[in-house]
């Protein structure tokens, strides 16, 4: 999987974070969302249209994210690329 995630990849989905995506992108996408949701990233929407920041889920039913440093992101789009380059860098074994 790793060898999709070219920088022209990762471009595209900074350029359009909700798609549509190029197939290469798309199977990206795919494989990241099957991730097992203890420890998946997520968006929370701290202050809904103004402020987004990274959260990590659990696993727990009923229990919240754990919302991380990073941002603030004011935009959705914004936040969504951000989730997108951690999960990318996860992959890539960059701390």
């Amino acid at each position: 999987m790793t060898e999709l995630l070219t920088d022209d990849l990762i471009a595209e989905h900074a350029a359009n974070p909700a798609g549509p995506h190029s197939d290469a992108l798309q199977r990206v996408l795919r494989y990241l969302r099957r991730a097992p949701i203890p420890g998946k990233y997520v968006i929370v929407a701290v202050e809904p249209w103004k402020e987004y920041r990274i959260g990590v889920l659990t696993g727990v039913r009923g229990e919240a994210p754990e919302v991380l440093d990073d941002g603030p992101f004011s935009t959705e789009e914004e936040a969504l690329h951000a989730v997108f380059r951690k999960r990318v860098d996860d992959l890539r074994g960059v701390a």
